[in-house]
């Protein structure tokens, strides 16, 4: 009530703000001393430079040895990487998928893809592996990095760029480098999950017959989390091709750049095209590492892989895809895209005003007329009562810097559309959640769409946004939940799944009706799901909100690409990155502090 009076009495007319801020002025002034000092600063010449110069030997040693396979040698060193590994379906899948690529007459896109891919992964590794167990062997190394791993993971892809592009320029170098610290907080958590996994039991047999901390390592603790470090792999693949393909808004090469230029021309058919090579490439990744997880390789099984390898750099085939067939989906997805523009008009319209209109506007009005400081009370306030002093602090210091930056309005207008996202996210996840964990033949038919959403990188989601609704704010509303909805199901489903069926049943037995078993007892008893489905719905919400800046949604979005674009705003471009970085620190820390104060109050 005392917020609502004061909001009333204080608040404002909704100013736009300010092209001339101090933070873009000082981010300018930063800027134009990097340039300035490139050659000359030590930290540049002995360090900067440094690691742009290995970045670029790195990947022109993997690009040399892709194309240097040519199209043939790579399809076969593939297809053989993913039998010795993963048996021979990966195999079949393998050959299919790089051919798939080749047909879609995108074949070079692709390569240039998989060579930024494969160039983030190996550093990822590099780096990421020690870190998890370094954390894992030394409690106060996991400790001190575990808050920086969890702001780290909620940035959203567009938070990296900026700040890469001032100090390593724009292409593969800044590219690389943005997708190794996207990644690296999965390989580190991942690694370091898996080494503190090891059965105790063994590690100190290990010991007492005379092991050094080195031969328990290499001989005890890696080979027994195997499993798990093949899994930190996936994931680091996955989330390198997911981020490699973004930077093609700083220029990076590959399928990105097709994507980009397509949604610039409003051709959802060109679109498509490099969007399937996209999921072609994940799904195939994918199958192949998951599969290796499982799967005990005999080392002397490795020559074929190599063996292979060596006889295609040798005969040296040729770099161009072989045949003269091709296949678009471009003309049809086209005729599609126009004839659902036709006759979907009036249905998509009503959709995407009636949302508009009735939340969208109101709750945009709302949080732009707000005063910065009443919002950042309210958020105190809030964090503080259901997370406690600390969430509910840093919540409100992250409120105070987005004015601090002097990007309310487009700050509140992203918040606005990233609210109205989530909701709309929460409401399918929890329905198709609900469903699945109720109904079993229904998630097993589910569970194929959710593998296959989870694999595709966010570029792809706005295809079907751009196609129904054009390009409005409305169209990064419906990718963002189209992106958010597949781990939200997961994560109710299991939510609910693991209720005991203990209580299950007592609730039954006392004459529960499956309305009331839901209402009374799942939905409560798996609080805990529920609010870290809500937590990852909001974040992954707010990484597509800001995508979808390149199809029309503004604010914080857009004001990130015009810093890339446009020179004279890069200052307001890194102050909206920042702002994003506020934005997903303020939304994690209400959530995840909400359902970390619920465990307290149950215990």
């Amino acid at each position: 009530m005392v917020s609502i009076v004061a909001y009333l009495i204080f608040r404002t007319d909704g100013a736009a703000d300010s092209d001339d801020a101090w933070a873009f002025r000082f981010l300018t002034d930063v800027r134009t001393w990097v340039d300035q000092n490139r050659d000359t600063s030590p930290v540049f010449l002995y360090g900067v430079n440094y690691l742009r110069l290995g970045v670029v030997v790195l990947v022109g040693a993997v690009q040399s040895l892709l194309y240097g396979l040519g199209a043939i040698g790579l399809i076969a060193t593939a297809g053989t990487i993913a039998l010795v590994l993963a048996g021979w379906r990966s195999a079949l899948l393998a050959v299919g998928g790089f051919v798939a690529l080749g047909l879609l007459d995108l074949w070079t896109e692709s390569v240039d893809t998989l060579v930024l891919t494969l160039s983030a992964v190996v550093l990822t590794v590099l780096i990421g592996v020690p870190l998890g167990v370094l954390a894992a062997r030394v409690r106060w190394v996991g400790a001190a990095m575990r808050p920086v791993l969890d702001v780290m993971q909620i940035l959203p892809t567009f938070a990296y760029l900026a700040p890469m592009t001032l100090l390593f320029l724009i292409g593969e170098p800044a590219a690389i480098i943005a997708t190794l610290i996207y990644a690296v907080p999965a390989t580190i958590r991942i690694t370091q999950l898996g080494i503190s996994e090891v059965s105790a039991t063994t590690v100190e047999a290990a010991t007492a017959l005379g092991s050094t901390r080195w031969q328990v390592l290499r001989k005890v603790r890696l080979p027994m989390a195997r499993p798990t470090l093949v899994l930190a792999v996936n994931q680091t693949i996955m989330m390198a091709l997911s981020m490699v393909v973004v930077t093609a808004l700083i220029d990076a090469p590959g399928l990105g750049l097709n994507i980009v230029v397509a949604l610039e021309r409003v051709n959802v058919g060109a679109a498509f095209d490099a969007g399937l090579a996209i999921v072609v490439l994940a799904i195939v990744l994918d199958r192949v590492t998951t599969n290796a997880a499982s799967r005990r390789v005999r080392r002397i099984w490795l020559v074929a892989p190599a063996v292979v390898l060596v006889a295609a750099l040798v005969i040296g085939f040729t770099n161009d895809f072989p045949g003269d067939w091709r296949f678009s989906f471009a003309a049809p997805v086209n005729d599609v895209t126009g004839w659902a523009e036709l006759h979907w008009y009036d249905a998509t319209e009503a959709i995407k005003n009636g949302i508009t209109a009735a939340l969208l506007n109101p709750l945009e009005s709302l949080l732009v007329t707000t005063p910065w400081w009443l919002l950042v009370a309210v958020v105190l306030a809030f964090g503080t009562l259901t997370g406690g002093w600390r969430s509910g602090l840093i919540a409100a210091l992250a409120t105070a810097g987005l004015s601090g930056l002097g990007l309310w309005q487009h700050s509140m207008q992203t918040l606005a559309t990233v609210l109205v996202a989530a909701v709309l996210t929460l409401l399918f996840g929890l329905l198709l959640g609900v469903l699945a964990a109720r109904h079993d033949r229904f998630a097993r038919g589910l569970r194929p769409l959710l593998d296959a959403a989870q694999t595709m990188p966010s570029f792809v989601y706005l295809l079907p946004a751009v196609a129904l609704f054009g390009a409005t704010r409305f169209t990064a509303i419906v990718a963002a939940v189209i992106y958010a909805v597949p781990p939200v199901v997961r994560l109710v489903e299991r939510g609910i799944r693991d209720v005991p069926a203990t209580v299950v049943e007592a609730a039954r037995s006392a004459g529960s009706t499956p309305r009331q078993l839901l209402w009374k007892v799942q939905l409560p008893m798996a609080r805990g799901g529920l609010m870290l489905a809500t937590n990852q719905g909001i974040v992954m919400v707010l990484a597509m909100v800001v995508v979808g800046g390149l199809v029309g949604a503004g604010a914080l979005g857009y004001d990130v690409v015009a810093g890339f674009s446009q020179r004279e705003d890069f200052g307001q471009g890194l102050a909206a990155g920042l702002a994003i970085v506020l934005l997903g620190i303020l939304l994690d820390r209400l959530t995840q502090g909400f359902s970390q104060r619920k465990k307290v109050f149950r215990s």
